[in-house]
């Protein structure tokens, strides 16, 4: 598991929001307010990646105000990057005020105030989103350009904005499965993320380095990939001319930042692990083994069987007679 965890009713109703106030304060020192404080709710995990945060979160609607003060007495130069996912958030930084909506992302600078509150008519509903923190030194953009950005909507939704979205989400639902010595990878991989999709908003890719181009295309082969697994077609050459890249550099670059593993291995072993959770579920207890198989790109069954049997040692009947069997 990566991240420690705060839950707002482990803690007296007294105390909760106060309790709130001074995790929010561990990186983003503000002074905190909400109509909901004597009696607030909250969940949060603060997962620490090396020198970059991620706080995937849930709370009652609250006012985040960090003024010229505050800025004076204690800056840690960081830059704060905000994913909404539910709820609505205004934002006054920068001499910029803008509206946030889900899948919408904002940044923020802790060298300027910032004023961030509910949206008029949302005062109500809970917000839910993914708050990440880095030192500003660390984001390999000009600081003058990077301030072009600043208090500005930034959408999620498509290209490598939704990428960086989709690998933020995802690290909040999958946190109890990771293991601390994946902590400072996964650093790596937000960064290169975030570096690259802020480069390409500013037109500035020029000044990342080719190491950080790569590992977001090895990034969003493997997204492409994932959301491609069914299609029995899917091999590296098609992966390759989608990405509008080489063969041989796709090659190259897969097996540099995949931990030595070759597209069509890292193909291979998702769709293995796709059959196999579907095997196990009861829910699909009805389904035919062939049907699973060519859901997860295998239309020929002795294919899947081979395939299945050398990666797990039992046929994939034997699997899942006793994963189910487990359940009963």
């Amino acid at each position: 598991m990566i991240g420690t965890v705060f839950r707002s009713e482990d803690i007296p109703a007294e105390d909760r929001f106060e309790h709130w106030r001074e995790l929010v304060g561990r990186t983003r020192s503000s002074d905190s307010t909400s109509m909901y404080a004597t009696d607030f709710w909250a969940e949060c995990r603060l997962m620490e990646l090396g020198p970059v945060t991620v706080w995937p979160l849930a709370a009652l609607p609250t006012s985040y105000r960090r003024s010229p003060r505050m800025v004076r007495q204690s800056d840690p130069e960081l830059y704060h990057l905000s994913l909404l996912l539910d709820g609505g958030l205004a934002l006054d930084h920068a001499g910029r005020t803008d509206l946030f909506g889900p899948r919408d992302l904002h940044l923020v600078d802790s060298s300027q105030p910032y004023d961030l509150r509910p949206a008029d008519g949302r005062e109500h509903q809970v917000v839910r989103g993914v708050g990440v923190d880095l030192p500003r030194e660390l984001l390999p953009l000009p600081p003058r350009r990077v301030r072009e950005l600043l208090g500005r909507g930034l959408s999620g939704r498509e290209g490598i904005g939704a990428l960086l979205t989709e690998f933020l989400v995802g690290l909040g639902r999958q946190a109890d499965s990771l293991q601390p010595a994946d902590a400072a990878r996964l650093g790596s991989v937000v960064l290169d993320l975030l570096s690259t999709w802020l480069a390409q908003v500013l037109d500035a890719e020029s000044a990342l380095a080719p190491e950080t181009r790569q590992r977001v295309t090895v990034e969003r082969v493997q997204a492409f990939i994932r959301q491609n697994l069914h299609d029995p077609e899917l091999t590296p050459r098609v992966v390759a001319a989608a990405h509008h890249i080489s063969l041989s550099y796709l090659h190259r670059i897969f097996q540099q930042h995949a931990r030595g593993e070759t597209v069509a291995a890292w193909i291979r072993r998702r769709r293995l692990e796709g059959a196999r959770r579907d095997l196990a579920s009861p829910s699909l207890r009805g389904t035919p083994i062939h049907t699973i198989a060519a859901r997860w790109g295998f239309p020929r069954p002795s294919d899947f069987t081979r395939a299945f049997r050398t990666a797990n040692g039992v046929s994939p009947r034997e699997f899942r007679h006793r994963a189910l069997s487990e359940h009963e």
